[in-house]
């Protein structure tokens, strides 16, 4: 897969990339925890502020007026941007982990002692406090894939185990890993899933950003994704869903907007997608992810992803040329999304971030909301570098200098240079 992406014309749409810390230029590795803007996004949130700031479906002024059809406008090009049936699919959350607590809350409706949720050990939290916390309301048991030694789900252990069986209610899987970079096969669990009636859940918040999606040949139910990792503002999630599901399911919060009729011995609900969009939305911010998706979509996101997928080989054969460097996951970009953790020998991953830091170059340590995975894969934390499309050859090189300057630095190398 070859990228014609002209990465050095896209860096001139996003004011950031021109900072420099210090003597160093930005090098910016942190797309998977949140992307950067494109001056048409940073303008667009700008503009209706200025121009068109008022609250939507209630005021039926101008003003409202305009607002509104800003908002159910994003709304329409979110649902083109990942194959949605229509514009009723795409519900507006404030974020991904807003987007899954409502799958699990609405879903958990149904479960009860003796029903059987299917998660993985490599969630992220947003994809798992939530079901363990249905669980532990509802008496249903939680389960979860484990995975292989490369770092991908273990299909053959579960298939063993029976994992996925008659008792399972939903199965709920991050499409992309935020930690790994492993692309799970969502579409084959699909099937499995819906084989014995359950509902599929996807975690979409690194997949979206990535990979071309069209939600009927991923083959969920539900899709959550946020929008600050795709080039919009922060404060904006999409719960994309079936219809017929959206329809089943009860309302997740109550208040304004949310209702048909309202009296004091008890309220109707709106129909979908307003249903589960209780009080004043985000409006603003979803006029942002709206302009964010036409970005994407004027570059192509088979574009997006080609550069996604040549960035992180080479990423992943310069750092694997490093011997104090241990890449975590799959160490081929086969089937792999763009974030890279690893851990290097004899340095700490907190000490490793803010020495690259302070040449520059900015990427993750911790455990990036994802703690049993790294207790799984035997590491307290990692360093997280991640790209995106406006990552260059020379910011993956500048990385792993600054590496190993910080290798040798805590191993006494550098003394007496």
């Amino acid at each position: 897969m070859s990228s014609d992406v002209d990465v050095k014309t896209i860096r001139r749409d996003f004011p950031i990339l021109s900072r420099r810390l210090g003597s160093h230029p930005l090098v910016y590795l942190d797309s998977a925890n949140t992307s950067q803007k494109p001056e048409s996004v940073i303008d667009a949130v700008d503009r209706h502020y200025r121009e068109h700031n008022a609250n939507v479906a209630r005021a039926m002024h101008a003003l409202g007026s305009e607002a509104t059809q800003a908002y159910e406008g994003a709304r329409a090009r979110i649902a083109g941007f990942i194959g949605a049936a229509g514009p009723d699919e795409v519900v507006f959350t404030k974020n991904a982990s807003e987007a899954l607590n409502l799958a699990a809350g609405t879903l958990g409706a149904r479960l009860g002692p003796g029903d059987e949720v299917v998660v993985s050990v490599l969630e992220h939290h947003s994809n798992l406090v939530p079901w363990q916390m249905v669980c532990g309301r509802t008496g249903a048991t939680l389960r979860w894939f484990d995975i292989t030694e490369e770092g991908r789900l273990d299909l053959d252990a579960a298939e063993r185990e029976g994992l996925i069986n008659e008792r399972t209610r939903v199965v709920s899987l991050a499409w992309v890993s935020n930690v790994l970079g492993t692309v799970n096969p969502i579409a084959r669990i699909a099937e499995q899933a819906h084989a014995v009636g359950a509902v599929m859940v996807a975690d979409g918040s690194q997949g979206v950003p990535q990979l071309p999606t069209d939600v009927s040949a991923l083959g969920v139910d539900l899709l959550a994704f946020t929008g600050h990792k795709m080039l919009g503002p922060t404060g904006i999630g999409v719960l994309w869903g079936r219809r017929a599901l959206l329809e089943e399911l009860p309302p997740f919060l109550g208040g304004g907007e949310m209702i048909g009729v309202v009296r004091m011995e008890g309220s109707t609900w709106a129909e979908v997608p307003h249903k589960f969009e209780a009080g004043t939305p985000p409006i603003a911010q979803a006029v942002g992810l709206g302009a964010a998706v036409d970005y994407l979509t004027g570059i192509g996101m088979d574009r997006v992803a080609a550069h996604e997928h040549e960035i992180t080989q080479y990423a992943l054969e310069q750092l694997g040329g490093i011997p104090a460097v241990h890449v975590m996951g799959p160490l081929e970009a086969v089937d792999r999304g763009g974030a890279i953790s690893f851990t290097v020998d004899g340095v700490h991953p907190h000490d490793l971030m803010q020495l690259l830091d302070s040449r520059g170059v900015a990427v993750r340590g911790g455990h990036h909301c994802a703690e049993p995975l790294h207790r799984r894969l035997g590491v307290q934390s990692s360093a997280r570098a991640s790209g995106y499309l406006y990552t260059t050859r020379a910011e993956i090189d500048a990385l792993c200098e600054a590496v190993v300057w910080a290798h040798d630095f805590f191993t006494g190398k550098l003394r007496g240079r």
